[in-house]
């Protein structure tokens, strides 16, 4: 066991989530503005779209309630001082509501009975209506998307765990601008706020859901 290691065992940190029997996928921020590498804010993440949608693929059959989200700024917003994460990241004004910029990647397989969250900061709950939906479809587990982890994906994982709900993150379904932001925010995660997994054990997990409920039929 490395020193690092000792550390957080010491600490406490890094114990399992409990896996609920009501989970949703929350899939944050995967629109074209961070997932076109020609977007000023973006990156090709075609592989987090695939296995995004590989795992809302292995929900649907059990009734898994999906969200996504997206952030955007109004005009006012984006050309002024009011948000203040702008004056910190300014490459986000570009993320204008109605703009091609904060729509849905195309790739992804939205359903009309998909939830849609519009959010202006970087956490998924911070400002918007995400955890009220959550309690109000009952959902006791949160496995997160989207991009990026090292911002709108760690925030979420945070405010996920302090609204209440255990946290899982398929490390496949997850990405960034650059690989050591990825790496040390899915570090930090695991050992306080979730549990960073393969996509196969997520699948995996949904599919005993499944499998449960055409029993219980």
């Amino acid at each position: 066991m490395s020193t690092q290691d000792e550390i957080y065992a010491r600490a406490g940190l890094g114990a399992a989530v409990r896996r609920g029997q009501r989970p949703a996928i929350v899939v944050v921020d995967l629109t074209n503005g961070f997932t076109d590498p020609a977007a000023p804010t973006g990156c090709d993440l075609s592989e987090v779209v695939a296995a995004t949608n590989e795992l809302i693929a292995a929900g649907r059959p059990a009734g898994v309630p999906v969200v996504f989200t997206t952030i955007a700024f109004t005009p006012a917003e984006a050309d002024g001082d009011a948000v203040a994460w702008l004056t910190k990241a300014p490459g986000m004004r570009a993320l204008r509501e109605g703009s091609a910029a904060v729509a849905l990647d195309p790739r992804l397989p939205v359903d009309p009975g998909d939830h849609l969250i519009t959010k202006k900061g970087a956490s998924a709950f911070f400002g918007t209506g995400l955890a009220a939906l959550l309690t109000g479809l009952r959902v006791d587990t949160v496995l997160l998307c989207g991009a990026t982890t090292s911002g709108c994906v760690r925030a979420s994982a945070v405010d996920a765990v302090q609204s209440g709900f255990g946290v899982l993150v398929p490390r496949q379904c997850v990405g960034d601008r650059a690989h050591g932001p990825h790496e040390a925010n899915l570090f930090d995660i695991q050992a306080k706020y979730g549990d960073v997994v393969e996509l196969d054990d997520a699948v995996g997990y949904l599919a005993g859901l499944r499998d449960s409920a055409a029993v219980a039929r």
